[in-house]
């Protein structure tokens, strides 16, 4: 899922504070899952726009309004009818979300209200970690389901690097160095002999660096 952080309510404030009529969005999804953007956060933030309008003595009037999702068309048409009332939308959805908000609706500012960081999972309540930087050539069934793109923090391909360390990385000793989380998950596979085997040089035009991607499936287009 898309993982999430929320904003200092000190940065938030500052870009919103020319505005008097303002809708706070969140989304049901994956900044739901990790307690950044959903219905209890917009609610929290609303909460605290008030009382800082409150203490400063400004009349504003601040709506809340959580979405299924704010990466689809479908669902940013649900405001279709309501947008127009709003000087600015503050959006808890991931940066894709806020993006898409302001494409539909481009002559309304659009303020994000998290910071998006990473494609990561739950590991327990209040804990997520990063696994994946999406970059389009998926390597994992030749490490063992282990993602060395995303979790080596040199992005290496070819092994572990000198700095590794008792199974840890040279950055941080509670990190734990990816490659030798890969030949322990080769090794209990039973496929440890691919470890040496000679792997194509990956294909780095599918990452970021080969500019804005898009996927098109014409057996699903209308």
């Amino acid at each position: 899922m898309i993982v999430a952080d929320k904003k200092p309510v000190e940065e938030i404030i500052e870009q919103i504070r020319n505005h008097h009529h303002l809708l706070i969005l969140g989304c049901n999804e994956c900044v739901t899952v990790c307690e950044a953007g959903g219905k209890k956060e917009v609610g929290v933030l609303a909460s605290a726009l008030r009382m800082y309008a409150m203490k400063e003595g400004r009349d504003v009037k601040i709506d809340e309004v959580t979405l299924e999702r704010q990466c689809d068309h479908e669902y940013l048409e649900e405001i279709r009818d309501r947008i127009d009332q709003y000087d600015a939308v503050v959006s808890l959805a991931c940066g894709v979300g806020v993006q898409f908000m302001a494409e539909k609706y481009h002559d309304k500012p659009i303020y994000p209200g998290v910071n998006t960081t990473f494609l990561g999972a739950t590991e327990k309540r209040g804990l997520w970690t990063e696994r994946c930087q999406a970059c389009g050539s998926c390597i994992l069934a030749s490490t063992g389901g282990i993602c060395p793109v995303s979790r080596c923090a040199k992005r290496l391909l070819n092994g572990p690097c000198g700095g590794s360390s008792k199974g840890s990385c040279e950055i941080n000793r509670e990190v734990y160095c990816a490659w030798q989380l890969i030949i322990d998950r080769l090794k209990a596979l039973g496929k440890l002999d691919e470890y040496e085997e000679i792997c194509p040089i990956k294909d780095w035009s599918t990452d970021r660096a080969g500019g804005p991607r898009k996927v098109v499936r014409e057996d699903v287009q209308l």
